[in-house]
């Protein structure tokens, strides 16, 4: 099986995702489930239609979530050697078509989330970033043109 590579922190969230669902989102899915029954007839019932497809929903998340899990492979930054951008880390570039500095972590896939600076390893700014070192230019080819980001600092906390 595959490793799912994440952070501490990342792996930490999907946990408490994990125990939300099981230990509050399921058993308060499974009263609205059996409330819903007590209305009657089945077939018409939307409240039981809408616990029923919440639950499905629930039900495979949990699963995704343990499988996730149980093949996570933590890395945590501050045990990896050497210098450059790597995964865990946090880089500030400078992104010379807007002229702006920006600040994203090398994340795992699941933990990315690019409004909170969060950056997939698997994204193409990521590639182009790993193995940089501060002072290197990542550029990277996008449907809007070529793009080019200066990094100025590498933090591994």
């Amino acid at each position: 099986m595959e490793k799912v590579h994440m952070t501490p922190e990342g792996f930490k969230a999907m946990e408490d995702e994990l125990k939300n669902l099981k230990f509050v989102e399921r058993p308060s899915v499974i009263k609205a489930i059996s409330e819903a029954r007590a209305l009657g007839d089945l077939s018409e019932n939307a409240e039981y239609q809408y616990a029923k497809n919440k639950q499905g929903f629930i039900e495979g998340r949990i699963r995704e979530l343990e499988s996730k899990l149980s093949r996570a492979e933590i890395i945590d930054i501050k045990k990896l050697g050497g210098t450059g951008v790597k995964f865990g880390a946090t880089v500030t570039v400078f992104d010379e078509s807007v002229n702006e500095e920006i600040v994203y972590k090398i994340v795992g896939v699941d933990e990315a989330d690019i409004k909170k600076g969060r950056l997939s390893i698997g994204a193409p700014l990521a590639k182009a970033l790993i193995g940089k070192n501060v002072g290197d230019e990542a550029k990277l080819e996008t449907p809007s043109g070529k793009k080019c980001y200066e990094i100025l600092k590498i933090d591994y906390v």
